[in-house]
């Protein structure tokens, strides 16, 4: 990288005007200055140019040189990725540590992914056989819980396999296989590959969303579910949960990899995540949860650019193991301060602002985040998902304002958090009015062909009743419950019943912190039966009063914390008791 195509001209921020530009491409990558600074080519005018620099630039000095890459911003692709912490253009913070402190030091530059490991690699192809783009042709075990698959680059033409190593330990550095193609030519095939960040990975076929991500989390998966492969929305005010939400998350949710991107957050939000996910146990396999977790930590005292390119970063590592067959899981915590970045790096370049000062693309830009999410037929003939979950921090909590009103537009599922459940200690304290799933059309058939054929038709009775109760809080707030019919304060009871006893979820309770899609069927059939007939009982004349003394009462509101997820034989007794326990009443 020695070819000079411009000098500074000025810088402002982390933005470099150069000029006497020459032989420049957009969305080029570039190094700034004596430390050969990290930068990106954003806008050519004439013989100008404009750079973001991914780091510090103070010092930088006009008629500094700008030298070439020939390359757009890259991400590495191989062996590795799992377990390390990377900043938001892929450097590895561990290795930078060792070799500077804690802090990143201007102008270093190592490989995102080590050169000197050896990799036990078995191939699946022998010589001679068709190989195309995307072909997987061997494999790596990268942990104990993710093998890591080989990929033909998907730029090289299909042809044939001319050599290949057999079984054994190789570098990134060796070549493992060459391919010749149909027209003659010869292609290096090494353990890994690069891809430039603002490309989505191609594939074979978009598929039809079917089947839910299961987090364990009941709010979520049985009133507001997200199928594999689908979109959400995660908006809150400052304390709402929205950080807790998606730890719960990664921990929990049935993805087979998680890449989780700190984008612009506190650093000691990052760093209370990046000590604690390594204790954490995968409760699947029983392995440390890091095992198969890819972390990006851009925290908010780094550049400002770095920030920016962090989403698609962590994008194109959710779609790179996606193309190997698996189901990725992308927290993105948050899309606010990306698009805090945007609106930086838009003033600075002295563009038109918009809305609050946004930039006028900054719709394109959500969107082309959120769809490169879906469920896909890859190259190589796997079928692989990558899931977005995006938290939103809008100022004042304020859902109106620009990135959560856009964000609406692009996503299928909202999960809009409450500051007042979350001061009155409610969590996960989603909104039950607020939020909304446009999936659960696309998942019902699982939940009915898998866990209850009456889950679809009890989810509406429920959702039916929470909009009823808040009607009836208005009239509660005005005159008081007691001058309610007992057909009504039923309703208040047993709404009163579902936000404590299933809405509500202790994330640091064994028992509580994840529940099983059976065993949350059983807790709303139990719960919506009891409904039904309690309701029947009190137009037959008995009072409320003498319903909410009985034992079952307490077992039902107990039953989050009492049963465990291999209770389900006891939850189907509950279940079946409700009838016996309710008809004494009548004697």
């Amino acid at each position: 990288m020695d070819k000079i195509i411009g000098k500074i001209y000025r810088v402002v921020g982390p933005v470099v005007e150069a000029q006497e530009v020459k032989d420049a491409v957009m969305f080029e990558m570039v190094e700034v200055g004596k430390d050969r600074l990290v930068g990106e080519i954003v806008r050519l005018a004439e013989d100008k140019a404009f750079i973001q620099v991914y780091e510090d630039t103070t010092s930088l000095r006009a008629g500094d040189n700008i030298y070439s890459s020939g390359l757009p911003l890259f991400v590495e692709l191989g062996p590795g990725l799992i377990s390390s912490i990377y900043d938001g253009i892929q450097r590895p913070l561990e290795v930078i540590r060792e070799e500077s402190g804690y802090f990143i030091q201007r102008g270093v530059h190592v490989f995102p992914l080590a050169r000197d490991i050896r990799w036990h690699f078995t191939p699946l192809v022998k010589e001679g056989d068709r190989t195309y783009g995307g072909h997987i042709i061997g494999q790596v075990k990268e942990t104990p819980l993710i093998t890591h698959k080989i990929m033909i680059p998907s730029r090289v033409a299909a042809g044939k396999i001319k050599h290949i190593l057999p079984e054994g330990d190789y570098t990134l550095k060796d070549t493992i296989a060459i391919v010749e193609k149909e027209n003659g030519e010869e292609e290096k095939i090494s353990l890994f590959q690069r891809w430039p960040v603002r490309k989505p990975r191609p594939y074979k076929e978009r598929k039809v969303l079917t089947n839910p991500l299961i987090t364990g989390q009941r709010v979520i998966d049985t009133l507001f579910p997200v199928a594999k492969g689908g979109t959400v929305g995660v908006p809150g005010g400052f304390g709402t949960g929205k950080t807790i939400i998606q730890h719960q998350l990664a921990k929990w949710c049935d993805a087979d990899i998680i890449v989780f991107v700190g984008c612009g957050e506190r650093g000691n939000e990052m760093t209370d995540v990046l000590l604690n996910f390594p204790k954490l146990i995968d409760p699947k396999s029983g392995r440390p949860l890091i095992e198969r977790t890819i972390f990006i930590a851009n925290t908010s005292n780094m550049p400002v650019a770095a920030r920016e390119a962090s989403i698609y970063t962590g994008i194109t590592l959710a779609e790179y193991y996606r193309d190997m067959g698996y189901n990725v899981a992308l927290m993105a915590d948050s899309t606010s301060r990306w698009a805090e970045a945007l609106r930086e790096l838009s003033a600075r370049l002295e563009e038109m602002p918009a809305d609050e000062g946004f930039p006028a693309y900054l719709p394109s830009r959500l969107a082309e985040f959120y769809e490169r999410a879906g469920v896909v037929d890859t190259l190589g003939g796997e079928k692989g998902s990558v899931t977005v979950i995006g938290s939103v921090s809008p100022p004042g909590g304020d859902f109106s304002e620009p990135v959560t009103s856009h964000t609406k537009r692009f996503i299928r599922c909202f999960w809009a958090l409450d500051k007042d459940l979350a001061n009155a200690r409610h969590y996960p304290s989603i909104n039950w009015l607020d939020s909304y799933s446009e999936y659960l059309e696309d998942i019902k058939k699982w939940w009915q062909d898998n866990i209850d054929k009456e889950w679809y038709k009890l989810r509406l009775e429920i959702v039916e009743l929470l909009q009823k109760e808040a009607k009836l809080q208005q009239v509660v707030k005005l005159v008081g419950p007691d001058v309610l019919p007992d057909t009504q304060r039923v309703i208040l009871e047993i709404c009163s019943i579902f936000k404590n006893t299933f809405l509500q979820q202790n994330a640091f309770d064994e028992i509580d912190s994840y529940t099983v899609p059976k065993k949350q069927a059983l807790m709303l059939k139990i719960i919506v039966t009891f409904y039904q007939k309690t309701l029947a009982l009190i137009k037959e004349g008995i009072p409320l009063v003498e319903i909410k003394d009985l034992d079952l009462y307490t077992e039902i509101v107990r039953m989050k914390f009492k049963y465990t997820n291999d209770d389900i034989d006891k939850l189907e007794s509950l279940l079946e008791s409700i009838d016996s326990e309710l008809a004494e009443l009548r004697i």
